[in-house]
């Protein structure tokens, strides 16, 4: 049965007014009470409700349209869920101070935009066009696979972390446990391996497409891409970096703490950005691997006050 044409075959303008409105809405109870309780959630819960409407309007029974949906709802609904949880028990999220009193910022395209594999699936461009292409091929394996391996990782690495916080953990060491003795963040690459698997799930429908259904599948490519281009250089890693730089920066000049930068410092040699590595490996790697291969680049370095120079010069200066 054909999916239910709404604005246009590929679903992309009601999607966007939908994510418009709710993010609006969210920005609106933010800015209005100033807290960031729901926040995270307006964003997380935003997948999943762009997943449920699109199969829902899609009024299909295919295998692969249905997991494709779960599998986005379920990696919404873990994240929505443990995100509102934390700031529940903590009250505050700093990284929002910025954006709630910005309007634009909230607005989540990014939402949207990476939403668009299992939005252009469910679509009347893929749904109820002849693809004769079933369920379980190699590729929907593949994407299956990856999506697991990457929420397994990415869920694994919040509970250690919050369970690391709440034992109150070395406030001079940075947390080496778990899956964090072998990456300094494990959920972001978690988190873009499951939308690499969920682009390449969705692909799987498109081997036999004609017209712009393949393309489009094809298309949203910029999905997994943008996830990667936003963790790596946005508004993952630099900011998680550079919060932590000068965390170890302020523990340095507390009484009884000057080692910690120190430490700071060997950990940054010996674990791996973002890919996990184990710290024996990782750590005699020449510079330039680091740098080039792993991307340890060094735009994440602290530099707030020339903070490592700054150190280093008052050390050799006592």
């Amino acid at each position: 049965m054909a999916g239910v044409q709404v604005l246009d075959r590929y679903y992309l303008a009601i999607t966007l007014l939908v994510t418009v409105g709710y993010q609006m809405l969210g920005f609106a109870i933010a800015w209005t009470f100033q807290f960031d309780k729901i926040t995270d959630f307006t964003g997380g819960s935003n997948f999943f409700w762009l997943a449920l409407m699109t199969l829902l309007f899609a009024r299909t029974g295919d295998a692969r349209n249905i997991v494709a949906s779960v599998l986005v709802m379920v990696w919404a609904a873990r994240l929505a869920g443990f995100l509102f949880f934390r700031v529940l028990k903590t009250g505050k999220d700093a990284r929002f101070d910025d954006i709630r009193s910005h309007f634009l910022k909230y607005l989540g395209f990014w939402v949207w935009v990476v939403s668009l594999p299992v939005i252009i699936l469910n679509s009347p461009s893929v749904v109820g066009v002849d693809h004769s292409v079933p369920f379980g091929t190699s590729r929907d394996i593949a994407g299956i696979v990856l999506w697991g391996v990457g929420w397994a990782i990415e869920s694994i690495a919040d509970i250690q972390k919050y369970r690391y916080k709440a034992r109150g953990g070395p406030k001079d060491e940075p947390i080496r446990t778990g899956l964090w003795y072998f990456s300094r963040h494990p959920p972001y690459f978690g988190e873009i391996l499951c939308w690499w698997g969920i682009w390449i799930l969705c692909l799987s429908a498109g081997n036999n497409l004609g017209g712009g259904g393949k393309a489009a599948l094809r298309g949203s490519v910029v999905s997994p891409i943008f996830t990667t281009l936003l963790l790596m250089f946005a508004s993952g890693i630099p900011i998680a970096e550079k919060s932590q730089g000068q965390k170890f920066y302020d523990t340095a000049q507390r009484p009884g703490k000057s080692d910690a930068w120190d430490k700071y410092q060997e950990y940054l040699r010996s674990t791996s950005i973002l890919i996990p590595i184990p710290p024996a490996l990782y750590r005699p790697l020449p510079e330039i691997v680091k740098r080039t291969v792993l991307l340890d680049l060094p735009l994440y370095q602290f530099t707030g006050r020339d903070g490592a120079q700054i150190l280093e010069d008052e050390r050799g200066q006592s």
